[in-house]
């Protein structure tokens, strides 16, 4: 299979499973709702070493519930105890700490964590507990929400006492395979900026690209993971190198989604839009089952492409 040029390989990224939370985060302007979410998202990239991925959704709400600008936040972790851990932390120091913020589950589900009902203490028993019988939008049913108001200087954060925590997807990917770095670079932006046009996903590297991509296992013992050095340029001579001839530079796209359909939809806008001059073939990280059970397979994702 080619499109526009570019080679698509026959394999499949491999996935796995993590719990996600949604958050949604309202300020007094879109600038400051943003600059919460940004800093609430900092050192997330990968549960290996941060504790959690995390990113903000490309896809803004068409409402809050305080009728305030507002940006959607996706939490992922191994466990819902690492989660309530995390988000205890973030929301916390990065969120409480911003100007005029407000913080609301916007994920409903059965399984959920103590947030406010955590972070109520810092209000020294000055914090106020609000109790919503009716939902924060007709659409949700009658979804009781307990919302905690504490004290800060420049007035109150509210913030909900306990967030929906579902079962959702990491590490959909596919490795974009350039004839020089340039090149490369331009189609893994172009692929970012595509796949934040999708809801229910995430982006958690650096822009939405991953230059440091990994394999699992090392020589090293105690290292579950190491640099994917089938994949480095400066190696094909000391290793089997898995890059083609006339590549200079490969770059990853990873995706973290709430659902299956979530990820499909963004590697398949991602790949199509990756596609074009200068990017000689694209394929995805196959680790032979030993990473994850969710398999993306990518010539499938692009239907008669």
């Amino acid at each position: 299979m080619q499109i526009g040029g570019t080679f698509i390989d026959d394999t499949y990224a491999e996935a796995f499973t993590l719990r996600a939370a949604r958050l949604l985060i309202t300020a007094d302007s879109a600038g400051w709702a943003e600059t919460a979410a940004r800093s609430m998202t900092g050192f997330a990239t990968s549960v290996i070493g941060c504790g959690c991925e995390a990113g903000i959704e490309g896809v803004a709400p068409e409402r809050t519930p305080d009728g305030r600008p507002g940006v959607r936040v996706l939490v992922f972790a191994r466990s819902a105890d690492d989660l309530r851990e995390q988000l205890v932390k973030r929301v916390g120091q990065c969120v409480m700490t911003s100007a005029g913020s407000a913080c609301y589950d916007d994920l409903p589900a059965e399984e959920r964590v103590r947030v406010g009902a955590v972070l109520r203490f810092f209000g020294d028993g000055h914090q106020i507990g609000k109790r919503l019988e009716a939902a924060l939008f007709p659409e949700e049913g009658a979804r009781p929400r307990r919302l905690w108001r504490i004290p800060v200087m420049d007035g109150e954060f509210i913030v909900e006492d306990r967030f929906g925590v579902v079962k959702a997807i990491a590490g959909g990917n596919f490795l974009i395979l350039g004839a020089s770095r340039p090149a490369a670079l331009a189609a893994a932006e172009r692929a970012a900026a595509a796949i934040r046009a999708v809801p229910g996903v995430i982006l958690p590297f650096p822009g939405g690209i991953v230059r440091s991509g990994s394999k699992v296992g090392s020589k090293y013992k105690g290292l579950v993971a190491s640099t994917n050095s089938p994949y480095c340029p400066t190696l094909r001579r000391d290793v089997q190198s898995a890059l083609p001839d006339g590549v200079e530079s490969a770059l990853e796209i990873v995706i973290d989604g709430l659902a299956r359909t979530d990820i499909e939809r963004a590697m398949a806008a991602g790949l199509r839009a990756a596609c074009g001059d200068g990017i000689v073939r694209i394929t995805a990280g196959n680790y032979g089952g030993r990473l994850g059970k969710h398999l993306f397979h990518l010539r499938p994702l692009l239907g008669g492409a």
